[in-house]
């Protein structure tokens, strides 16, 4: 699947997406720095009806968010970690195999931890506000 966001469309966006593929608990956002991964998922947990203060955990690696439903997403951000062994030590591994939601920034920085069956998004800027999103399904 692959759609256009936009800052105007994203609550709708989202919501498509997450009808289309809730069934998935770990996403894996790839993206470069700045094309929208955090904002998406803020606009996911919109969606969801967190309540929480949804932010970057860059520096917290893990924030942790209540739903509207009682269930639990994880928001992991893995850009400062450096190998699987890291990320095992702050907990990501636990958080990925927890069977609670994972969205996940940076997931190329932790290769041998992600679950086969994580759902892989692409974010792409094709403007300063249009980005492409290509969705691709575990084999």
């Amino acid at each position: 699947m692959q759609t256009e966001v936009t800052i105007q469309n994203i609550q709708a966006v989202a919501k498509e997406i997450w009808s289309q593929y809730h069934h998935y608990k770990v996403w894996a956002f790839h993206a470069a720095m700045g094309s929208g991964k955090t904002t998406f998922i803020h606009a996911l947990c919109d969606v969801l009806g967190v309540t929480d203060a949804v932010g970057s955990p860059t520096f917290s690696i893990i924030n942790q968010y209540r739903m509207a439903d009682g269930q639990t997403l994880y928001h992991l951000d893995l850009y400062r970690i450096n190998d699987d062994e890291e990320a095992v030590q702050a907990g990501v591994e636990e958080v990925l195999y927890s069977g609670d939601y994972c969205m996940v920034e940076w997931p190329d920085k932790i290769p041998g931890l992600l679950p086969d069956d994580a759902l892989q998004l692409q974010i792409e800027p094709l403007n300063d506000s249009t980005r492409r999103i290509t969705i691709t399904i575990p084999e």
